[in-house]
């Protein structure tokens, strides 16, 4: 069961079953909608409803709109865990196919040699069309029964779909055949007729269609079973992700005992053991032991990320170094990788706004054909070519016009694209947000956490005299590591990454806001402000002063370092530009956008950064609150610009919300993601093009898509109403164009993220 309530209003998600094409969603969504306080989308493609209602409405009552209409509903159960690792994923699907398998291979076995007589004169011996009749009439009773039982159903309820169409035209066919057969002269011994595309005149008492019935009953057949299977393929991105977590995890109770259980019985609070090679259960903090975790099968950053008493893990990421303790900070739905799936299949259950129109069009496409085949089939006995002509073009009009293609134009490429984009750390929230990729010229990033790595980083080490950098490093880390500022931090990490190991100090004093000092191996020393070695009465030599001139200009921390009486040293601290950002933002400008960077620093530090990373010092906006980032975009807005905005922050929220397309930084707060309408895994602004170019792929795909169906159908009913189609080929044609709709949108499976060029 997946229901939500918030104030008034709740939201449920229904299993829809029962639905053979676009116009069946049609019908349920207007349906659903009609009722008071309701708000629906039909996904033909997941087969599923997501309904919000308010007021005294339930979600019985909703069950009950749907059975009305002719079709099964129910809130789906949540998804059971496989037996094993190893177990075999494919059974479900098997099964769920089997009855539409077993159809297709009874249809494909019995229309074949009833087709190939029809189309080859050399196999009409002298009782041909008899044994045809006996082949045929399975096909056309057993194999198309799921077409007839949906049309009568859909009859009962007033309405008339793709099935509709199907199964009035196959019928028809058949029926036509027998009353040949049996009171025209069908069924004389030695009955021959050619297999023509064109309108022969005549009476039609000689002429049967069984090769039509047959035919076009095992080509709709074929394409709904491999839709079904596309379907599947399409999906499997988001079941894959679903099944990246941990199945079992060992818990450590409180009296030191080792206790394996299932991960869906983990509980805030709780701590586990993670052996190396194994997967992390779900989110948490370390509390013990430090590692590599590998987390490219959540995010694609293919590079382990160190990890140690106090950092966060993810759930499904892999312990690639030593044995770690974990404390559970998020379990079961609110676990990054549930958000991250959820958000996957909101995407896929939304519609882009030209599905919508497709949806309006196909809900009264169905009725207009079955008037113009009545209207065919009167024009052609009007104009004297006889009721065999007629008939012909008739049930090619309504063979030919089925638009299943149209129901599966938009949800087959989202449901590729969006998974696809799971698979590399990129969740899109909703088909919407493809519109607008395709609009935007402007990317506004904000500098600290998206463009920068958001934390402070020694970068450079200036000595005077006879200073050894180890031994500056060594002192100066020494000390710093007693402290928590952040700029201390940055010192202590980076001497520990060089030296691997640092003293500890005899003595350690803070002095607020300019530094330390204590006793190191016996040398009295100082790091801190200019300010805090004059308090001692030592000066910058010229060359240290000049690198902390030259460290400030750049928007740098410049840190003096002392000790024994002498200024020795000058180190650099900064929020360091992220290695993949210059790459970064050169694909946004090769996919047409203008970076502009965003910060609240100062503009000599924003003017550092962007030069670093190839942005303009006309596209710097510095020294901005807040409050005020809102206002930013609001006026590029202003200024006719379609804006795209990338942060990680809380503060950058409300931005993300008001752009006109937002990127949140998966790496960043829950309130940045939740704002967005793209969230990146991984905290590489290179994703930030990638995703993008995902996104705009996508739509291009859904947009060819629809051109292809619309086109289709345009330009093969004016020739089934000339009666230039015969029947048959009319339905492998109608066939083909489902199967080639899905077969395009899965070519969204092969994307790759890189170079746009």
């Amino acid at each position: 069961m997946t229901t939500t309530t918030t104030g008034p209003t709740a939201e449920v998600e229904l299993a829809i079953g029962g639905m053979t094409c676009a116009s069946c969603a049609a019908r349920i969504e207007k349906k659903l909608n009609r009722m008071d306080g309701v708000t629906a989308t039909v996904n033909y493609a997941t087969e599923k409803a997501k309904v919000s209602y308010a007021g005294d409405v339930a979600v019985q009552d909703l069950i009950a709109t749907v059975e009305a209409t002719g079709y099964t509903a129910r809130e789906p159960a949540p998804p059971a865990p496989p037996e094993s690792e190893g177990g075999d994923d494919t059974a479900g699907a098997y099964d769920e196919l089997r009855p539409l398998r077993q159809r297709l291979v009874t249809a494909v076995t019995l229309a074949v040699p009833v087709v190939a007589m029809a189309m080859i004169p050399a196999l009409q011996f002298e009782y041909w069309q008899w044994l045809s009749l006996t082949l045929a009439a399975p096909v056309v009773t057993y194999a198309a029964w799921p077409f007839h039982r949906a049309a009568f159903t859909n009859a009962r309820h007033g309405a008339a779909t793709m099935d509709t169409l199907i199964s009035v035209g196959t019928s028809a066919a058949f029926l036509w055949s027998l009353w040949a057969l049996f009171l025209g002269t069908a069924g004389e011994p030695g009955m021959t007729h050619p297999f023509e595309l064109t309108i022969a005149r005549g009476d039609g008492a000689g002429n049967i269609y069984l090769e039509a019935a047959a035919g076009v009953t095992a080509f709709i057949l074929a394409g709904r079973y491999f839709e079904a299977r596309s379907k599947r393929k399409a999906g499997a991105a988001l079941k894959a992700l679903l099944e990246l977590g941990a199945k079992d995890v060992t818990v450590l109770r409180a009296d030191g005992r080792e206790q394996t259980v299932p991960t869906a019985e983990l509980n805030v609070g709780d701590r586990f053991l993670v052996r190396p090679g194994e997967k992390i259960a779900t989110d948490g903090t370390v509390v013990e032991g430090t590692s590599a975790v590998d987390a490219s099968m959540l995010t694609g950053e293919s590079v382990p990320v160190e990890v140690g008493v106090g950092d966060l893990v993810t759930g499904a990421t892999i312990n690639a170094g030593g044995r770690l303790v974990v404390e559970a900070v998020r379990v079961g739905a609110d676990t990054q990788l549930a958000r991250m799936a959820r958000l996957v299949e909101d995407a896929q259950n939304g519609k882009a706004a030209a599905q919508r129109l497709a949806d309006r069009i196909s809900a009264v496409f169905v009725p207009v054909v079955i008037a113009l085949a009545l209207g065919t089939l009167g024009f052609w006995l009007g104009n004297g070519a006889g009721l065999t002509a007629a008939f012909t073009a008739a049930v090619a009009v309504l063979i030919i016009a089925c638009p299943c293609a149209l129901g599966l134009a938009t949800p087959t490429a989202l449901m590729v694209g969006t998974g696809r984009g799971a698979q590399l750390g990129i969740l899109i929230k909703g088909p919407e947000v493809l519109e607008s990729t395709r609009r935007v010229d402007t990317i506004v990033l904000d500098k600290t956490g998206t463009v920068t790595t958001g934390r402070m980083t020694l970068l450079a080490v200036h000595t005077a005299g006879n200073a050894d950098e180890a031994e500056v490093l060594r002192l100066a880390g020494a000390l710093e590591h007693s402290s928590e500022h952040p700029v201390a931090r940055a010192v202590a990490d980076g001497a520990l990454a060089k030296l691997g190991a640092l003293p500890t100090p005899e003595d350690f004093a803070n002095i607020p806001g300019l530094g330390v000092q204590g006793i190191v191996d016996g040398h009295a020393v100082l790091v801190g402000r200019e300010r805090l070695l004059a308090e001692w009465a030592m000066e910058l030599p010229v060359d240290l002063e000049r690198a902390k001139a030259e460290a400030e200009a750049a928007g740098r921390t410049a840190i003096a370092v002392a000790w024994d009486g002498e200024a020795r040293a000058v180190l650099e601290v900064a929020d360091a530009v992220k290695e993949t950002s210059p790459e970064a933002i050169e694909r946004l400008r090769e996919l047409g956008l203008t970076p502009i960077l965003l910060t609240g620093d100062n503009r000599a530090v924003a003017e550092s950064v962007a030069r670093e990373v190839g942005i303009t010092s006309e596209d710097v906006i510095a020294e901005v609150l807040p409050q005020d980032k809102v206002d930013i975009v609001k006026r590029l807005q202003g200024e006719g610009r379609s804006v795209a905005m990338v942060g990680d922050g809380v503060n950058d929220a409300a931005a993300l919300a008001q752009a006109d397309l937002g990127l949140a930084m998966g790496t960043g707060t829950d309130a940045a993601m939740e704002a967005g309408d793209l969230t990146l895994a991984r905290g590489d602004l290179r994703a930030a093009a990638d995703a993008i170019r995902l996104a705009r792929r996508t739509l291009g795909t859904i947009r060819s898509n629809l051109f292809w169906a619309f086109a289709y159908n345009v330009a093969a009913l004016p020739l089934a109403a000339a009666g230039l189609l015969n029947p048959m080929i009319a339905g492998a044609a109608m066939a083909f164009s489902s199967v080639f709709v899905v077969g395009n949108s899965l070519r969204l499976r092969s994307f790759r993220p890189g170079s746009t060029a």
